[in-house]
């Protein structure tokens, strides 16, 4: 089975990493966002069993000014506060669920570790691994800036 490992250390409590997965006003800055697409949707039922749905409207590649929505669902399997987290991750409606397992460490009472595991499955392409590192590096590298910045509400 194919699978990406992908470590981010921050210097912020776990507990704060932790919420930022949970939490829509925070993932909306972070989760499955990207640099040239706006996140259009963020909605978290946070409880095992139950899911998330982030959409992010994109350019298309060919930069003809038209766009595509990226629609990102996931199925919790596991919460366990400021420890782990386990959904089941698809893209699109056509997409086969994978794994996706965050583990957070506390190194110190300020300084917190991700460890993410995506569990691509037998028939993913060859260059899926490639793609889902950059991306979730991408990712971490995102809360790292967002757990950097205050939210403002209202």
């Amino acid at each position: 089975m194919s699978s990406v490992r992908v470590t981010h250390r921050y210097m912020h409590p776990v507990d704060r990493v932790f919420e930022a997965w949970l939490n829509p006003a925070m993932a909306s800055r972070f989760f499955f966002a990207t640099r040239t697409g706006s996140v259009l949707q963020c909605e978290i039922e946070a409880e095992p069993g139950g899911s998330f749905v982030v959409t992010d409207r994109r350019p298309h590649a060919d930069a003809d000014e038209s766009f595509f929505d990226a629609e990102h669902r996931g199925t919790y399997a596991e919460i366990v506060p400021n420890n782990r987290i386990v959904f089941d991750f698809t893209v699109g409606p056509m997409g086969a669920p994978t794994r996706v397992t965050l583990d957070f460490v506390r190194l110190g009472s300020a300084i917190s570790e991700i460890v993410l595991e995506h569990e691509l499955g037998e028939e993913a392409d060859p260059h899926a691994a490639s793609r889902a590192r950059q991306g979730w590096e991408r990712m971490l590298d995102q809360l790292e800036k967002v757990l950097g910045t205050r939210l403002r509400l209202g």
